[in-house]
Parts: C-alpha cells; structure tokens; sequence
C-alpha cells in the first residue's frame, strides 16, 4: 500500500499510487472517465442511485457518492459535519478497506477518496476497485434456489469477519456479494470500525435477517425460508467453534 494524501482547493484526496498513479478531482466524477455507467439491479439491489461503474475492463473501478439514507436523507441529502480531515467518511472508510484488504478479507481494494469542504460541512467519495462477477445475495438467491452448503457458507463467511473484529453498520441483502465461484464479499463500509466482541454481532446478525425478509416481502417468490437462515447460522456458529 502506497497511501499519499494531495490538498485540493477546499479538501484533500486519499489515493493508493499502485492502483491510480496519478488522481485529480475530475476522477470523482463521470466526467473524468471515458466510460461511466450508473449502477441499477434488480429489488433495490442498485442502492441510492449514488454509485456508478467507472473506467475500462480489465481494470473497472467503483466510484460511490456518499448519501444519507432513511427519514434523515430527505432533508439532508449528501452533506456531513466536518470534524476533522480524519474523521471524515471516506478517509476512514478508505483506511479500514485498506487494512481488511491487507488481512485477506474479501472486501473491494480501496483505490481513492475525498472530501470537499462548505463552510462547516462537507461532500465526499469514495473509489475502490471493481469485484468482478459478482451480485448482491439478493439477486443471487432470486436466480435459484440454493442449497444449505451455501447458506452455512455465507453464515461462515461472517463469522470470519467477526472473528476479526469487522463491524458493519449496515449488513443486508446487498451489501453482502456473490462471486462466479460462490464465494462471499462484502460491501459498503461507511461508518464500518474494527471493535472487540460484543452484542454488535448479533446485531448485525438480526440486521441482516430483518433484510433477507424485506427483499422476500418485495418478491414472494424469492428463494429464501426459515431454513435457509437456520443453515445460515449453523455455519455462523460452526465456524466460531472451530476457530
């Protein structure tokens, strides 16, 4: 990892040399690529409309807009109180990415991010680098029905993250991802820390259950049952037993 930090007019940019050599702020916008796409899916799976795919394949990046969400991101859409170039949400996001990338975790590679500051408020984003072939655990089990040695595996899949102190704040139907190989990702670390054991893990645990039932509400005929979360933490716990 190759951390530099260049000023701007009115923030700063956070950027790894070994992925983006050289960066400027016209790379946070679509603009500043040759090839922009705004990321949809399927049963919400396209988020806030806040996220794009940028650049060319091989090497396609990510660049997200950070955006408030719920009751809240109705009055104030993508502002942040400023307390300090640190403290700021892509900074601290790109440096825990940073740190479970290095750790094997499967997480995207934090590629750059920034702030813009107004006044006592700020804008920013964030770029990682792109997971190929993967799609949210809500498409994938809208596609077909999937066998309980997939769901103990998404369930060991979190514990791992678990075991490594890796809290999520928002863990749901899509942040968690499936690649071609039927291996789990995960997604969206905005306000994500590294914490001791606690109730936090159940938490997140529930978090997730409370979606799985949302997206099923969205689609009946989504492949997902009581069974299918009971394998999910059999997997969970058999991999904290075995750890």
């Amino acid at each position: 990892m190759t951390e530099t930090v260049e000023r701007t007019r009115n923030g700063a940019i956070l950027y790894d040399k070994a992925i983006i050599n050289q960066i400027s702020p016209e790379r946070f916008t679509a603009e500043g690529w040759a090839h922009a796409e705004v990321l949809t899916g399927p049963l919400r799976s396209g988020g806030r409309g806040n996220t794009m795919f940028v650049g060319n394949v091989p090497r396609q990046f990510v660049l997200r807009h950070y955006q408030r969400g719920g009751l809240l991101g109705k009055l104030v859409r993508d502002t942040y109180i400023f307390s300090g170039e640190e403290l700021t949400r892509p900074f601290m996001e790109w440096r825990l990415l940073d740190k479970l990338a290095a750790n094997n975790l499967n997480v995207p590679r934090p590629a750059a991010a920034r702030f813009c500051r107004h006044g006592t408020f700020y804008t920013a984003d964030l770029i990682t680098v792109r997971i190929p072939d993967v799609v949210s655990l809500s498409q994938y089990i809208a596609a077909a029905d999937r066998d309980a040695a997939f769901w103990q595996s998404v369930g060991a899949s979190i514990w791992k993250f678990h075991e490594a102190g890796v809290y999520h704040a928002d863990m749901n139907a899509y942040n968690i991802q499936i690649d071609n190989d039927g291996d789990v990702w995960m997604l969206d670390f905005d306000k994500g820390a590294l914490k001791s054991p606690g109730p936090w893990q159940q938490e997140t645990l529930s978090r997730l259950h409370r979606s799985l039932k949302k997206v099923l509400g969205l689609d009946p005929k989504l492949h997902f049952c009581a069974a299918d979360w009971e394998q999910l933490l059999e997997g969970y716990f058999n991999a904290s037993k075995s750890a």
